[in-house]
């Protein structure tokens, strides 16, 4: 027989923060992205190539993964089959300039979380990242000035 072990009924609160890899070829983009991301409490890995994304999720873990399909320059779509098969449980998010129904399904096939249109406003952006990770603060009200 095991002796008795007393264990805490009171919830575990992680203190780490949510880490979230963002890619886009368009340098506007990824800043704005990223500068939101972060203002919301997420940790952010943001990258303006492929080849630096892909070498950064090779070698790490992400809560979620938001990838840019602007131009052929970013293949989003190598880097979601890149992304996923490192781990299949990794939310993918697409961000589109211009939605493409051939990109949209691609992207869902390969097992893409989301595929959205460009641009998103910071509240748009704050329900995306929310679907998928869990809201970093209490009041995120701050976003919207």
């Amino acid at each position: 027989m095991l002796p008795f072990q007393e264990y805490s009924t009171s919830p575990q609160v992680s203190t780490r923060r949510q880490t979230v890899l963002v890619a886009d070829d368009d340098a506007k983009d990824l800043n704005f992205i990223t500068l939101l991301l972060q203002r919301m409490g997420y940790s952010v890995e943001a990258f303006g190539s492929h080849s630096e994304a892909e070498s950064r999720l090779e070698n790490g873990y992400f809560d979620l993964v938001i990838l840019s399909q602007n131009s052929r320059a970013l293949e989003a779509r190598l880097l979601t089959r890149f992304a996923l098969g490192r781990n299949r449980f990794t939310p993918v998010v697409v961000l589109a300039r211009v939605l493409e129904i051939e990109f949209y399904i691609e992207a869902m096939q390969l097992g893409a979380a989301d595929y959205v249109e460009k641009p998103l406003s910071p509240v748009e952006l704050q329900r995306l990242v929310a679907k998928y990770c869990k809201p970093q603060e209490d009041d995120l009200s701050s976003l919207d000035s």
